[in-house]
């Protein structure tokens, strides 16, 4: 294989759920720069528009498509919609998550919440998983990438549910390999540490992020094109001999609240 090949996404379609924003809107222009046809799929429509239209003056191809991952019908809509657009895909990011990260109190936090912690993290990643592979296996290739997170091996306060979620993630990802690698489908999965987001910055005063940077080698936050390029190692031919993996995308150090 050519060098420039290596990387390489011309002809590929790659999904990105909570593309607009963050670490999604990243990935969604990382993607997009490498030559993929960008599906933008988020909760709000008017912000995946924007990521598109981005994408789209700098010489990219990209849909916006609005997605509430929690209900299967727009699940299935996505990907009917991203065929009818596109004729296949190639690339699933499963970026779209969340969860009450040192919010999570065992003392407050109730089932229902904690359940809805699963289904909008897990449930939603295997389903479309489930929706997007044997399209994946029709063309040919096929790259399935879930988000994790640090968390998931980390162990801190009020925040077992999101942590539960993430540590799933990863095992699921080990999984599905199996599942899917015959049909010539790869899975893997990135799991981010401190990344200069929204969600991070509603939490982050300069004294966490001095203790964050404490125990980071490499003395900055994470920005979301770092996990981006993760992302593109896994959906990239460069790693067509890699599945059923977790990487680590952290500054090499622990970043957490407490």
């Amino acid at each position: 294989m050519k060098p420039a090949e290596l990387f390489d996404l011309s002809g590929k379609v790659a999904i990105i759920t909570g593309g607009a924003n963050g670490i999604g809107k990243g990935c969604s222009k990382m993607l997009a720069a490498f030559g993929a046809s960008v599906v933008v799929a988020d909760l709000k429509l008017e912000a995946a528009e924007a990521t598109a239209e981005e994408i789209r003056k700098e010489g990219g191809k990209a849909l916006a498509l609005a997605c509430n991952v929690t209900k299967d019908e727009e699940l299935v809509a996505l990907v009917d919609k991203t065929l009818a657009e596109y004729g296949q895909i190639n690339i699933l990011v499963n970026n779209v998550g969340g969860g009450g990260a040192g919010r999570e109190s065992p003392a407050t936090l109730t089932v229902e919440q904690f359940a809805r912690t699963f289904e909008l993290n897990v449930f939603s990643n295997w389903r479309l998983a489930q929706l997007c592979a044997p399209h994946m296996e029709n063309a040919g290739y096929g790259s399935i990438i879930n988000m994790s997170s640090m968390s998931s091996i980390n162990k801190s306060p009020a925040i077992s549910a999101y942590a539960s979620s993430k540590a799933a993630i990863n095992h699921m990802t080990a999984n599905l390999a199996f599942d899917y690698g015959p049909a010539g489908i790869r899975v893997n999965a990135v799991g981010p540490g401190a990344v200069r987001t929204d969600a991070l910055a509603s939490v982050l005063t300069p004294e966490i992020e001095a203790s964050m940077l404490a125990h980071t080698p490499l003395k900055r936050l994470g920005e979301a094109e770092d996990i981006a390029g993760a992302v593109l190692y896994f959906a990239a031919p460069i790693s067509r001999w890699v599945s059923g993996q977790t990487l680590f995308v952290n500054g090499g150090g622990v970043q957490t609240l407490d």
